[in-house]
């Protein structure tokens, strides 16, 4: 019986380190925590013995920056473009409408979308809002590219100790 059930809990371990590399891209599902938990099921099935101690403070540390990083590398991506308010906000709505109309592209490409559209609205210039929808653009597209090269390597690690 305990078999069965460390065989269960290793395969919704394994769907949440598959779920992690979907929620990179998919802002509605935390990417980088359920790998992390994914981590942590195995461990716990295998009596702690799969990764060291060491190795799991270092994954869960990272888990935690990713999630920071990935609300404010936009910002920051923003900032250095010259990104005002009406460009952020214009950024997380082109966001939420491109995920329905374009899955997932539509996520980055609503993002710059919006953030053009909002710099535009508060009366920046073509040039200055293209601007500020690049930096918004660069900023998205590093948060999304640190998250799956995080997930990947837990997945790897993942099966690697199956």
């Amino acid at each position: 019986m305990a078999n069965t059930l460390d065989a269960v809990i290793i395969v919704i371990g394994l769907i949440l380190a598959l779920a992690g590399m979907i929620g990179c891209i998919l802002p509605i599902i935390p990417g980088p925590t359920f790998s992390f938990l994914a981590l942590i099921l195995l461990s716990w099935t295998k009596n702690w013995q799969v990764f060291s101690q060491a190795f799991l403070i270092v994954m869960g540390s990272l888990t935690v920056i990713l999630m920071i990083l990935d609300y404010i590398a936009p910002a920051l991506g923003a900032k250095k473009y010259g990104a005002s308010k009406s460009g952020l906000w214009g950024s997380a709505i082109g966001m939420i409408i491109g995920i329905f109309f374009i899955p997932p592209w539509g996520i980055i490409v609503g993002a710059f979308v919006g953030a053009l559209v909002g710099e535009l609205l508060a009366g920046k210039s073509g040039k200055k809002a293209l601007r500020a929808g690049w930096g918004i653009l660069i900023g998205n597209v590093l948060g999304i590219g640190l998250k799956l090269a995080f997930t990947t390597v837990v997945l790897f690690y993942y099966i690697k100790a199956m």
